[in-house]
């Protein structure tokens, strides 16, 4: 076993709904297993929290995540009806979690592309998703017609595309590519491309910048994805994309998400609650752990995270440990007591 941090990190966990709990558990276990730098505080959302506060995103939760600035959280359901603002929306706003990160690669051997390794950084506060709408009504229909604003600003995409070459350098990346849809959104997008070449210019000699059309880049990820080092691009643009790319490396259970502000970083796996399989100990639960790691190198602790990425590698690769939505056999706890066993634990 590993020794312990002497001070641990306090942390924001919620399990969350559906299979979030059992893969929140295997996570927990496993990081144990690692020698946890984290102190956890547990805190509920989703529909677990509307049980027990009628809010599936309680003040005590939003209070621990202000106190720890950092948070792991399970598949959250925000609830249908009644009112509720999306609940990753509300968490994005309350901590000005301007940044998501969702890195993608190859780890089951014989998929329909190998040797995947790209990371997308998303825009997570502007563009389309402001959801600024309404209606006009003509004649008797008052839903006659549907008005949305989308809005991108010049601080805004400075931000994030400084982040995504600063996570470039900082990871050995040798291109960012801007993905953008300026030819026709001129003003809501042409500014993102704009200030994209902009930043590139401070980096010139280190970080190769490219830009790309959204629909062409749609393409090129399925025909030639090896193109691709760094994305970075606006909020539902990068919505998209991202979930193209885990469909490149086999779905989203292999997709980890970090959001990530000035002042907070929450992590997850991209996936929802599953509530189809919940209870029935066959979850698959890579893509938390994948953001687990995530959230080490966040702490500057990337000897813990790479350690975690070598046992999950083997487990899958040598061992050919997986559970069914990878074409095994494993239940949730066989796979996750494979990762401990190369962890050493």
């Amino acid at each position: 076993m590993p020794a312990q941090s002497k001070t641990k990190r306090p942390a924001t966990l919620i399990p969350g709904d559906g299979i979030g709990p059992e893969i929140v558990k295997s996570a927990v276990d496993i990081l144990e297993a690692l020698g946890s730098p984290f102190e956890w505080d547990i805190q509920q959302g989703g529909l677990a929290a509307i049980e027990e506060s009628r809010d599936p995103l309680p003040q005590a939760t939003l209070d621990s995540i202000r106190r720890t600035r950092l948070a792991l959280k399970g598949p959250l359901t925000t609830p249908v009806g009644g009112g509720f603002r999306s609940i990753n929306v509300r968490l994005r706003e309350e901590f000005g979690l301007y940044a998501n990160l969702r890195p993608v690669r190859s780890m089951v051997p014989g998929g329909r592309f190998d040797e995947i390794d790209i990371v997308l950084v998303r825009e997570n506060l502007g563009g389309l998703y402001v959801a600024f709408e309404h209606y006009i009504p003509i004649g008797e229909d008052p839903h006659a017609v549907a008005i949305s604003t989308g809005v991108n600003t010049r601080e805004g995409s400075r931000k994030i595309i400084e982040f995504a070459f600063d996570y470039a350098l900082k990871n050995g990346r040798k291109k960012v590519t801007v993905v953008h849809k300026a030819n026709v959104l001129k003003a809501l997008t042409g500014i993102f491309l704009e200030v994209g070449h902009e930043v590139a210019k401070k980096y010139e000699g280190r970080v190769k910048m490219d830009d790309r059309i959204v629909d062409a880049t749609a393409m090129q990820l399925v025909m030639n994805p090896w193109q691709f080092d760094v994305i970075v691009t606006t909020n539902l643009f990068g919505d998209i994309l991202s979930d193209q790319l885990a469909g490149l490396v086999g779905g989203l259970g292999m997709a980890p998400g970090a959001n990530i502000g000035p002042d907070a970083a929450i992590f997850e796996a991209v996936h929802g609650s599953a509530p189809d399989i919940a209870g029935k100990g066959i979850a698959n639960p890579l893509a938390l752990l994948l953001a687990v790691g995530l959230m080490l190198e966040h702490i500057d602790q990337p000897d813990l995270a790479n350690r975690l990425r070598t046992a999950i590698d083997q487990v899958l690769r040598e061992d050919g440990v997986r559970t069914p939505d990878l074409g095994g056999k494993a239940s949730t706890g066989d796979f996750t007591q494979s990762i401990i066993r190369r962890l050493g634990g």
